[in-house]
Order: C-alpha cells, then structure tokens, then sequence
C-alpha cells in the first residue's frame, strides 16, 4: 500500500471509525427500543432475545471469516461491502411487518457488520505504521466505542419517544452511504502477502455450536428443558464443540487454533471476555424491559438514566490502557470485575419503587467495572503470543466478547423471563434478581481469572505456548477490534 500524508491517513481514520460508531450506536439504540418493539409486533420476551442474538451470534460466527477474506480479496473490497450490506439489513429493519421478518433482516445487518470492525482495525493497522501514532489512532478508535454507547441511550430514547422504533434504523443508511462514497475515493486497497487460507469446515461447526447452544437456552423456559428439540440443540452444540477441536488440531491454518488455549492468559482473556460482555448483554436487556415495561419510563427517560453508565464506558477505557502500560493488565482486571459484581450487588435489590438517585448509583458502579475491563482484554489475549499470532489470538478475543453478549442475552433473558409472577410490570423486578446474581456472578469470574491469568505460572504458559508457534510458524491474519 502506498505511504500517505498524514492528512489522508487522518481521514482514512475517520472513515473507519464511522462503521464503528454507526455498529456501536445500533447496539445501544435497539435494547432500548425492545419495549417499543414488542408492543407494535407483538413480540414475546423469546422473540426479543432473538432480536438481539441472531445479530450477535452471526457477527461472533463471520468475525474471522471477514478478516481472513479481506486479507485475501481486499481489505477496502470487503469494508465497502459490508458497509452496502449493513445498510441494507437497516433499511428492511425499519420496514419489517412482523417479528419473525425483524430477526431475519438482523441476521442481514450482522452480515454487513461481520465485514465492518475487524477490517476497518486492519485498514488502521496498515495505515499508520509508526508504533506511536498507530497507537494514538487505536485510542481514538477505543474512544468511539465510548462515544457510541454514550449517545446511543439519549439518540436512540429521543427517537423512538418522537418518530418510533423503526427510526433507530434509518440513521445508518445515509451515514452507510456517505461512507461507502468516501472509502472509494479515499481509502486505498490493500491484502497480506500472506493470507490464511480458508476453513469452511471450522467456520460451520463454529456456528453451529453457538447456534445451537443459544437456541437451547432461550427457547428451554417455553418448549421445556427436556423436550427432545431442547436436549437435540445442546447435544449438537456439544458434539460441533468436540469436532471442532478435532478438525482444527489437523488443520496446518485453523480458523481457532487449540493451541492458543494451552497459554493461560490467552484462555483466562477468552473466558473473561465473554463473562463481562455477557454482564453488559445481560444488563443492557434486563435494565431496558425494567425500566420501561416495570417501571413506566418513556424511552427517553430511560436513555437518560443509564447515562451514567454510558459515561463510565466512554471516560475509564483510556484510563484503564495507561494502566495496562504501566502496571500490566491485573489492576483494571480486579477493579473491573469487582465493579461489574458490586453493581449487581446493589441491583440485586431492585424494587418497583427504587429511587433513582439508587439506579443511577448502581449504573455508575457497573459502568465503572465495565469501562475498567475492556482494555485489558486483548492485551491478556496477546500476552506472550509471536508477532505473527497476535492478530489471531487478538481476533479470538473480539470474536469472544460476541460469544458473551449473545450468551448473557440468552441466560439472563431465560432464567428471568422464567420466573417472571404474572405481568412483566407486577413481577419483573422480584424476578430479576436472579439475573442480577448472574451478573454478580461473571464480576466474579473476572476477578478470579484476573489474578490466575497474570502471575507467573500462566506467564510461563504463554511463554511455552508461543515457544510452540515459532517452532512451527503459520500465516497470521490481523482482524482485532
């Protein structure tokens, strides 16, 4: 790829961190629009879930599959397409007639975004090559994802309070456009030199793992945990899981390398990353049902409320990665994980008459745990791995917060739902104190592994494992976001 002036590679930035701030934004917009939406397609708690889940199981299944292939055919090639197809899957969203039609227009959304992130990192990573300004651009890119969940609660709540549900869906097709336009005339093509090859089998048995563990688990409370069609969706999830470990061993460029998880810091970033997206998954669709379908708020109202823990998510991250530079990923880790727990601490309390000094105070603990951990996550990923596996191990990392945020949908959306007494207004709050205690729980989790995966015994698994990778070296793909 050609050297460009600094003034090109700014505006490269920003081009990139438009499909960032337009995927962050959508996330945000449509928990809050939840109620909104089953009120008008008359949608069950399932359906709801299943809103969320099928984007977020489809982007965790293509993640890598897109990095692979942009680093093949053409980073700038795939980014441009996946931008057409996002906008698209938006535009039939704001327009779909029944819940059934939402869900499947999502899946086309998650398509278009698989293509989005982890190629918009790989255009970043070959535009500035200095380290330092390649690393101020990947602060700016971190500082986005802070922005869009902060004005994703307030936009998305003005919206759907003034026009309706189906306008969180309109903003991203001009501003999908303007940068389909801007990246054809700005943004130069590039490819590896050496691209992984392809693994079809690894990427099918990889969705159908998820698929199938994800549909158990929402679709258990209503079709019964022991129902054939139940106990068929986790033994297939099992038995992809077990094949997968099997064909990728065999595989000289497996999509999901088994060795990676003999390092403890890589397994101990996968599992904490998937426990804390899982925390905010659980939270985002919990808090939005409570507050507006328990407790009467207008969308608007509830975007505003959960400011404070949209400001956390925006303001620590930048924080949290000076500290990872200077002291290791460990600090950010346990204070991350132990603000994820206290806040679902104070929530477990929750009540129909809570006051909203107490909401706002639990929402700024959890954003503050939530805003300390994400930093760390791919820097314990990466720790210890070669050069030329980091923007695997890194891509694995990303993959897995998509694993996490499917997951604690799913979990918390059941396991509540459940054992919900009557209406949602009357029995939500009594309910939800379940899932608050499995948000306690993955707080935990983070804790826990936030000590294990940085002492000395898992630096020398990651120590042994990359020993492992530079006596048989691979091609790498970089697809991190």
């Amino acid at each position: 790829m050609p050297e460009l002036d600094r003034r090109h590679r700014l505006l490269v930035l920003a081009i990139c961190c438009t499909s960032l701030f337009i995927v962050g934004l959508d996330n945000t917009i449509v928990n809050l629009a939840l109620p909104a939406i089953q009120r008008d397609l008359h949608a069950s708690v399932s359906n709801l879930q299943w809103t969320i889940d099928a984007y977020t199981l489809t982007l965790a299944g293509l993640l890598m599959l897109a990095g692979s292939t942009a680093d093949r055919i053409g980073r700038r090639r795939v980014f441009q397409t996946g931008l057409v197809l996002f906008s698209i899957g938006s535009l039939l969203c704001s327009v779909a007639p029944d819940v059934g039609s939402l869900i499947g227009f999502r899946v086309l959304q998650a398509i278009g975004g698989s293509m989005l992130n982890p190629v918009a990192m790989s255009i970043i990573t070959n535009t500035f090559t200095e380290p330092r300004e390649r690393a101020r651009a990947i602060g700016v890119w971190g500082g986005v994802i802070g922005l869009s969940m902060a004005l994703g609660p307030v936009l998305g709540g003005a919206l759907v309070d003034s026009v309706g549900w189906r306008s969180i869906f309109w903003i991203n097709v001009p501003v999908g456009i303007a940068a389909v336009l801007l990246a054809a005339r700005f943004v130069p093509e590039s490819k590896a030199s050496h691209p992984r090859r392809l693994d079809p089998a690894g990427q099918l048995l990889v969705m159908v793992a998820l698929a199938g563990l994800t549909y158990g688990i929402i679709e258990g409370p209503g079709k019964g945990w022991g129902s054939p069609l139940i106990v068929g969706c986790f033994v297939t999830a099992v038995a992809a899981a077990v094949a997968l470990v099997g064909v990728e061993s065999r595989r000289r460029e497996p999509l999901l390398d088994p060795r990676f998880f003999s390092s403890a810091p890589f397994t101990g970033a996968t599992v904490i990353a998937i426990s804390a997206f899982a925390a905010l998954a659980g939270f985002l669709f919990l808090n939005a049902l409570y507050l507006q379908s328990a407790r009467g708020f207008t969308p608007l109202q509830a975007g505003l409320l959960t400011l404070p823990m949209a400001a956390m998510t925006a303001v620590l991250p930048p924080l949290s990665g000076r500290i990872v530079g200077s002291y290791g990923p460990r600090i950010p880790l346990l204070l991350g994980g132990a603000g994820i727990a206290l806040g679902g601490v104070l929530l477990l309390g929750l009540t129909n008459d809570s006051s909203i000094g107490f909401l706002m105070l639990a929402y700024l603990v959890f954003g503050a745990g939530f805003g300390m951990v994400n930093a760390p996550i791919t820097n314990t990923a990466v720790s210890g791995m070669p050069a030329a596996q980091a923007g695997v191990a890194a891509a694995v990392a990303s993959t897995s917060r998509q694993v996490g945020s499917a997951l604690g949908v799913a979990i918390v959306g059941s396991t509540v739902t459940s054992h919900v007494v009557g209406s949602l207004r009357t029995g939500l709050a009594e309910a939800s104190r379940i899932g608050w205690g499995i948000v306690v729980g993955c707080g935990l989790i983070v804790v826990v592994l936030g000590v294990v995966t940085t002492g000395r015994w898992a630096r020398r698994t990651a120590a042994r494992t990359a020993e492992h990778f530079r006596s048989s070296p691979a091609p790498a793909t970089v697809v991190a976001s």
